[in-house]
């Protein structure tokens, strides 16, 4: 089991940034995929990035290239979201997950089994 909390989320202007954090707890060293998804009001969760702990790997969805970086603190068990030049259709709530094996589609949460309970990101315009 692993166990996931997210934090950082909170209510910027357009442009600004913001730094998502996600504590692992429990058997956190036996995932192959950390990622970040995304749900905004009245739309489906979507997938934002994700990273392969094996090969170092990391995906984007095209609309946050270059803006947001995922990364991973292993001596902290904590997987991060840095969001730059944020914009208003960023707001959502944003939900940390991880998959305990190998999964060929890192973009669809099919693989994830561990969720954490999101957090809310409001960018204002």
């Amino acid at each position: 089991q692993v166990q996931l909390v997210e934090s950082g989320g909170g209510l910027v202007q357009a442009g600004g940034s913001l730094r998502l954090s996600c504590a692992a707890s429990g058997r956190a060293f036996s995932t192959y995929f950390w990622g970040w998804f995304r749900q905004a009001l009245g739309k489906e969760r979507e997938f934002v990035t994700a990273i392969n702990w094996i090969s170092r790997a990391t995906y984007y969805t095209d609309s946050v290239k270059g803006r947001f970086t995922i990364s991973k603190d292993n001596a902290k068990n904590t997987l991060y979201l840095q969001m730059n030049s944020l914009k208003p259709e960023d707001t959502a709530v944003y939900y940390c997950a991880a998959a305990p094996r190998f999964t060929a589609t890192p973009r669809s949460e099919v693989g994830y089994t561990y969720w954490g309970q999101g957090t809310q990101v409001t960018v204002s315009s």
